[in-house]
Protein backbone atom coordinates (compact mmCIF):
# COMPACT_ATOMS: atom_id res chain seq x y z
CA UNK A 1 0.00 0.00 0.00
CA UNK A 2 3.03 2.44 0.61
CA UNK A 3 4.61 1.65 -2.60
CA UNK A 4 1.64 2.67 -4.49
CA UNK A 5 0.94 5.57 -2.45
CA UNK A 6 4.36 6.67 -3.58
CA UNK A 7 4.33 5.45 -6.72
CA UNK A 8 1.25 8.08 -6.98
CA UNK A 9 2.78 10.88 -4.93
CA UNK A 10 6.10 10.66 -7.16
CA UNK A 11 3.65 10.42 -10.91
CA UNK A 12 1.34 14.00 -9.39
CA UNK A 13 5.32 15.50 -8.73
CA UNK A 14 6.33 14.37 -12.42
CA UNK A 15 3.16 15.71 -13.96
CA UNK A 16 3.54 19.22 -12.04
CA UNK A 17 6.85 19.69 -13.49
CA UNK A 18 6.14 18.82 -17.15
CA UNK A 19 3.21 21.30 -16.38
CA UNK A 20 5.54 23.90 -15.03
CA UNK A 21 8.23 23.22 -18.28
CA UNK A 22 5.12 23.56 -20.42
CA UNK A 23 4.42 27.32 -18.94
CA UNK A 24 8.47 28.34 -19.85
CA UNK A 25 10.85 30.60 -17.30
CA UNK A 26 9.73 33.14 -15.63
CA UNK A 27 9.12 36.55 -17.31
CA UNK A 28 10.67 39.96 -16.09
CA UNK A 29 7.65 42.19 -15.18
CA UNK A 30 8.26 46.08 -14.36
CA UNK A 31 5.59 48.10 -12.15
CA UNK A 32 5.19 51.64 -10.23
CA UNK A 33 5.30 51.02 -6.59
CA UNK A 34 4.52 54.26 -3.94
CA UNK A 35 5.98 54.48 -0.94
CA UNK A 36 3.06 55.98 1.26
CA UNK A 37 3.40 58.85 3.35
CA UNK A 38 3.86 58.62 6.63
CA UNK A 39 4.89 62.00 8.84
CA UNK A 40 6.21 59.76 11.58
CA UNK A 41 8.22 57.37 9.39
CA UNK A 42 11.45 59.02 6.80
CA UNK A 43 12.60 55.70 4.36
CA UNK A 44 15.97 55.75 3.37
CA UNK A 45 16.22 54.79 -0.20
CA UNK A 46 14.84 51.07 -0.51
CA UNK A 47 16.43 48.02 -2.34
CA UNK A 48 15.52 45.23 -3.56
CA UNK A 49 16.51 43.33 -0.50
CA UNK A 50 13.75 45.70 1.31
CA UNK A 51 10.67 44.19 -1.37
CA UNK A 52 8.52 41.19 -1.03
CA UNK A 53 7.09 40.06 -3.74
CA UNK A 54 4.37 37.09 -3.65
CA UNK A 55 2.59 35.06 -6.36
CA UNK A 56 0.15 32.62 -5.60
CA UNK A 57 1.57 32.82 -2.38
CA UNK A 58 5.35 32.22 -4.18
CA UNK A 59 8.07 34.49 -3.30
CA UNK A 60 9.34 35.78 -6.77
CA UNK A 61 12.46 36.96 -7.45
CA UNK A 62 13.30 40.89 -7.02
CA UNK A 63 15.68 41.92 -9.62
CA UNK A 64 15.73 45.86 -10.02
CA UNK A 65 13.96 49.03 -7.67
CA UNK A 66 15.22 52.37 -9.00
CA UNK A 67 13.72 55.63 -8.27
CA UNK A 68 11.23 56.71 -10.83
CA UNK A 69 13.01 60.35 -10.63
CA UNK A 70 16.04 58.72 -12.05
CA UNK A 71 14.31 57.26 -14.96
CA UNK A 72 13.06 59.02 -17.90
CA UNK A 73 10.29 61.11 -15.99
CA UNK A 74 6.60 61.13 -15.54
CA UNK A 75 3.32 61.30 -17.95
CA UNK A 76 0.58 62.50 -15.93
CA UNK A 77 -3.03 63.00 -17.43
CA UNK A 78 -5.54 65.11 -15.43
CA UNK A 79 -9.06 63.78 -16.51
CA UNK A 80 -11.99 66.13 -15.27
CA UNK A 81 -15.25 64.46 -15.69
CA UNK A 82 -17.58 67.47 -17.63
CA UNK A 83 -20.59 66.43 -15.69
CA UNK A 84 -19.15 67.82 -12.54
CA UNK A 85 -20.82 70.35 -10.83
CA UNK A 86 -20.14 74.11 -11.55
CA UNK A 87 -18.32 74.57 -8.07
CA UNK A 88 -15.45 72.70 -8.99
CA UNK A 89 -14.40 76.16 -10.85
CA UNK A 90 -13.47 77.12 -6.83
CA UNK A 91 -10.71 74.57 -7.09
CA UNK A 92 -9.45 75.47 -10.16
CA UNK A 93 -6.62 77.63 -8.77
CA UNK A 94 -5.46 75.04 -6.96
CA UNK A 95 -5.09 72.44 -9.64
CA UNK A 96 -3.33 74.92 -11.70
CA UNK A 97 -1.22 75.70 -8.77
CA UNK A 98 -0.45 71.87 -8.38
CA UNK A 99 0.23 71.56 -12.26
CA UNK A 100 2.71 74.65 -12.51
CA UNK A 101 4.50 72.91 -9.36
CA UNK A 102 5.55 69.74 -11.26
CA UNK A 103 8.78 68.11 -11.64
CA UNK A 104 10.39 70.16 -15.24
CA UNK A 105 10.64 66.70 -16.81
CA UNK A 106 6.74 65.92 -15.82
CA UNK A 107 4.86 65.59 -18.71
CA UNK A 108 1.27 66.71 -18.36
CA UNK A 109 -2.23 66.17 -20.04
CA UNK A 110 -5.67 68.13 -19.79
CA UNK A 111 -8.73 66.12 -21.15
CA UNK A 112 -12.22 66.34 -20.19
CA UNK A 113 -14.65 63.34 -19.82
CA UNK A 114 -17.37 63.17 -22.83
CA UNK A 115 -19.88 60.66 -23.82
CA UNK A 116 -17.65 57.48 -22.97
CA UNK A 117 -14.42 59.55 -24.79
CA UNK A 118 -11.92 62.02 -23.21
CA UNK A 119 -11.85 65.31 -25.06
CA UNK A 120 -8.45 66.87 -25.47
CA UNK A 121 -7.90 70.73 -23.89
CA UNK A 122 -3.77 69.74 -23.94
CA UNK A 123 -2.00 67.26 -25.06
CA UNK A 124 1.13 65.99 -22.97
CA UNK A 125 3.51 68.48 -22.76
CA UNK A 126 6.79 69.06 -20.25
CA UNK A 127 5.30 72.96 -20.78
CA UNK A 128 3.56 73.40 -17.80
CA UNK A 129 1.94 77.06 -18.68
CA UNK A 130 -0.07 75.37 -21.92
CA UNK A 131 -1.58 73.20 -19.80
CA UNK A 132 -2.39 75.51 -16.80
CA UNK A 133 -3.79 77.88 -19.81
CA UNK A 134 -6.06 74.29 -20.88
CA UNK A 135 -7.88 74.05 -17.69
CA UNK A 136 -11.60 75.42 -17.66
CA UNK A 137 -14.60 75.35 -15.89
CA UNK A 138 -16.76 71.75 -16.31
CA UNK A 139 -20.00 71.81 -18.65
CA UNK A 140 -21.99 70.98 -15.57
CA UNK A 141 -24.07 68.54 -18.02
CA UNK A 142 -25.97 65.97 -15.99
CA UNK A 143 -24.86 62.86 -17.39
CA UNK A 144 -22.30 64.22 -20.19
CA UNK A 145 -19.30 62.16 -19.06
CA UNK A 146 -21.37 59.13 -20.14
CA UNK A 147 -18.60 56.40 -18.34
CA UNK A 148 -16.03 57.70 -16.76
CA UNK A 149 -14.34 53.94 -16.87
CA UNK A 150 -14.92 53.83 -20.45
CA UNK A 151 -13.23 57.23 -21.09
CA UNK A 152 -10.14 56.03 -18.94
CA UNK A 153 -10.39 52.81 -20.98
CA UNK A 154 -10.11 54.63 -24.28
CA UNK A 155 -7.38 57.39 -23.10
CA UNK A 156 -5.19 54.65 -22.22
CA UNK A 157 -5.53 52.80 -25.56
CA UNK A 158 -4.75 55.47 -27.05
CA UNK A 159 -1.79 56.50 -24.85
CA UNK A 160 1.70 55.10 -26.52
CA UNK A 161 3.89 53.00 -24.25
CA UNK A 162 6.74 54.94 -22.81
CA UNK A 163 9.28 53.77 -20.35
CA UNK A 164 8.76 56.33 -17.91
CA UNK A 165 5.74 56.28 -15.68
CA UNK A 166 2.30 57.05 -16.64
CA UNK A 167 -0.18 57.36 -14.47
CA UNK A 168 -3.94 59.27 -14.07
CA UNK A 169 -5.32 61.63 -11.95
CA UNK A 170 -9.33 61.59 -12.37
CA UNK A 171 -11.66 63.95 -10.98
CA UNK A 172 -15.19 62.84 -11.05
CA UNK A 173 -18.22 61.41 -9.28
CA UNK A 174 -17.44 57.88 -10.34
CA UNK A 175 -21.09 57.50 -11.45
CA UNK A 176 -21.39 55.34 -14.09
CA UNK A 177 -24.62 56.57 -16.71
CA UNK A 178 -23.98 53.34 -18.30
CA UNK A 179 -24.54 50.86 -16.35
CA UNK A 180 -26.02 52.31 -13.26
CA UNK A 181 -25.27 51.03 -9.73
CA UNK A 182 -24.58 47.69 -8.76
CA UNK A 183 -21.92 45.62 -6.98
CA UNK A 184 -20.36 44.48 -10.18
CA UNK A 185 -20.18 47.28 -13.20
CA UNK A 186 -18.54 45.35 -16.48
CA UNK A 187 -16.84 48.81 -17.40
CA UNK A 188 -15.09 49.60 -14.12
CA UNK A 189 -14.01 45.94 -14.61
CA UNK A 190 -12.37 46.30 -18.24
CA UNK A 191 -10.96 49.75 -17.23
CA UNK A 192 -8.96 48.05 -14.60
CA UNK A 193 -8.00 45.71 -16.29
CA UNK A 194 -7.41 47.42 -19.22
CA UNK A 195 -5.13 50.30 -16.69
CA UNK A 196 -3.24 47.34 -14.91
CA UNK A 197 -2.15 45.47 -18.23
CA UNK A 198 -0.75 48.61 -19.33
CA UNK A 199 0.99 49.47 -15.86
CA UNK A 200 -0.81 52.83 -15.32
CA UNK A 201 -1.35 54.36 -11.92
CA UNK A 202 -4.94 55.90 -11.35
CA UNK A 203 -5.72 58.52 -8.33
CA UNK A 204 -9.14 59.86 -8.14
CA UNK A 205 -10.72 62.86 -6.43
CA UNK A 206 -14.30 62.43 -5.93
CA UNK A 207 -16.63 65.95 -6.42
CA UNK A 208 -20.27 65.59 -6.71
CA UNK A 209 -21.95 65.87 -10.28
CA UNK A 210 -24.70 67.95 -11.93
CA UNK A 211 -28.11 67.51 -11.89
CA UNK A 212 -30.71 65.58 -9.51
CA UNK A 213 -29.22 62.29 -10.31
CA UNK A 214 -26.09 62.25 -9.24
CA UNK A 215 -27.36 63.46 -5.59
CA UNK A 216 -29.03 60.16 -5.29
CA UNK A 217 -27.31 58.26 -2.16
CA UNK A 218 -27.37 54.91 -4.22
CA UNK A 219 -25.65 56.68 -6.88
CA UNK A 220 -23.15 58.26 -4.99
CA UNK A 221 -22.28 55.33 -2.75
CA UNK A 222 -21.64 52.75 -5.83
CA UNK A 223 -19.60 55.97 -7.93
CA UNK A 224 -17.43 55.91 -4.59
CA UNK A 225 -16.58 52.46 -4.66
CA UNK A 226 -16.40 52.02 -8.50
CA UNK A 227 -13.74 54.99 -7.55
CA UNK A 228 -12.08 52.82 -4.94
CA UNK A 229 -11.96 49.91 -6.70
CA UNK A 230 -10.03 51.74 -9.58
CA UNK A 231 -7.22 53.65 -7.75
CA UNK A 232 -6.95 50.66 -5.40
CA UNK A 233 -6.28 47.57 -7.84
CA UNK A 234 -4.19 50.11 -9.86
CA UNK A 235 -2.25 51.31 -7.24
CA UNK A 236 -3.19 54.88 -6.39
CA UNK A 237 -5.68 56.16 -4.15
CA UNK A 238 -9.26 57.44 -3.81
CA UNK A 239 -9.55 61.01 -1.84
CA UNK A 240 -12.77 61.74 -0.75
CA UNK A 241 -14.76 63.54 2.22
CA UNK A 242 -17.70 61.26 2.69
CA UNK A 243 -21.01 61.98 0.54
CA UNK A 244 -19.63 66.07 0.21
CA UNK A 245 -17.16 68.00 -1.31
CA UNK A 246 -14.42 68.97 -0.38
CA UNK A 247 -13.40 73.04 0.84
CA UNK A 248 -10.52 72.45 -0.30
CA UNK A 249 -8.64 70.33 -2.28
CA UNK A 250 -5.04 71.52 -1.25
CA UNK A 251 -4.57 68.74 0.98
CA UNK A 252 -5.50 65.99 -1.62
CA UNK A 253 -3.28 67.37 -4.35
CA UNK A 254 -0.36 67.68 -1.22
CA UNK A 255 -0.23 64.16 -0.99
CA UNK A 256 -0.42 63.46 -4.53
CA UNK A 257 2.80 65.39 -4.65
CA UNK A 258 4.71 63.36 -2.29
CA UNK A 259 3.27 60.07 -3.71
CA UNK A 260 4.69 61.35 -7.51
CA UNK A 261 7.83 61.83 -5.57
CA UNK A 262 7.90 58.69 -3.42
CA UNK A 263 7.59 56.32 -6.26
CA UNK A 264 10.32 52.99 -7.85
CA UNK A 265 10.02 51.05 -10.53
CA UNK A 266 10.22 47.70 -9.26
CA UNK A 267 11.11 44.78 -11.79
CA UNK A 268 10.70 41.10 -10.84
CA UNK A 269 10.57 37.93 -12.14
CA UNK A 270 6.42 36.33 -12.83
CA UNK A 271 5.66 33.40 -13.19
CA UNK A 272 3.23 33.13 -16.80
CA UNK A 273 0.41 30.40 -16.99
CA UNK A 274 -0.60 28.54 -20.25
CA UNK A 275 -0.68 31.88 -21.74
CA UNK A 276 -0.42 35.63 -21.50
CA UNK A 277 -2.60 37.38 -19.10
CA UNK A 278 -3.46 39.06 -15.87
CA UNK A 279 -1.79 37.16 -12.76
CA UNK A 280 -2.70 38.58 -8.99
CA UNK A 281 0.56 39.63 -7.12
CA UNK A 282 1.23 41.24 -3.54
CA UNK A 283 3.69 43.28 -2.68
CA UNK A 284 4.77 45.09 0.62
CA UNK A 285 8.03 46.61 2.17
CA UNK A 286 10.33 44.64 4.86
CA UNK A 287 10.83 47.92 6.06
CA UNK A 288 9.47 48.60 9.44
CA UNK A 289 6.48 50.73 9.39
CA UNK A 290 6.98 51.41 5.42
CA UNK A 291 4.17 50.94 3.41
CA UNK A 292 3.79 50.39 -0.12
CA UNK A 293 0.89 50.55 -2.84
CA UNK A 294 1.04 48.77 -6.56
CA UNK A 295 -1.10 46.90 -8.15
CA UNK A 296 -3.29 44.07 -7.35
CA UNK A 297 -2.38 41.66 -10.81
CA UNK A 298 0.17 42.45 -13.73
CA UNK A 299 0.65 41.42 -17.20
CA UNK A 300 2.64 38.16 -17.48
CA UNK A 301 3.90 37.19 -21.51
Amino acid sequence: MFRIAAIIAASFFALSLAARDLQGPDSPVSVVVTVKPDASVTPARLTVDDVLVTQNKQRMQVTALEPLRSQNGLQLWILIDDGSSSSLGAQLADIKKFVAAQSASTEIGIGYMQNGAVRTAQALTSDHDRAVKALRLPMAMAGISASPYIALESLIHHWPVTSGAREVLMVSSGIDPEYGSGPDDPYVNSAIHTAQRAGVVVYAIYYSGAGRWAHAYRQLFWGQNYLAQLSGETGGELYWLGMTNPVSIVPYLDDLSRRLNSQYLLTFMARPENKPGLQPVKIKCEQPHVKLSGPSQVYVQ
